[in-house]
């Protein structure tokens, strides 16, 4: 994925438990669930680091989502076009998640 820098990109990253994680990327309405990426992930820009955070792709074990709120038909997210979720098991019942939209 290739971001074009005069768009507007939108970072949230916030610690809570794995079963909310998963119903936050549930409620995004992406195509597929969380999963590990099989091929070899983009490389990492530097987004996170500026809330001082690893950028998700460099961590073992995120797994991720996407989903395009206008082609799924989701009113409610009218102002992006792209909703990326990763989301990291820090320890037993602490998960990390990183959202990213355009």
């Amino acid at each position: 994925m290739q971001i074009n820098p005069q768009e507007d990109i939108y970072l949230l990253s916030f610690v809570t438990d794995e079963k909310t994680a998963v119903r936050v990327a549930e409620d995004l309405r992406p195509d597929k669930p969380l999963r590990a990426r099989n091929e070899n992930p983009p490389s990492p820009t530097e987004l996170f680091g500026h809330l001082g955070l690893a950028e998700p792709q460099s961590k073992k074990g995120v797994r991720w989502a996407g989903v395009c709120p206008p082609c799924a038909g989701d009113s409610r997210r009218t102002e992006v076009q792209w909703i990326e979720i990763h989301v990291l098991e820090l320890d037993a019942g602490t998960t990390r998640v990183y959202l990213q939209a355009f």
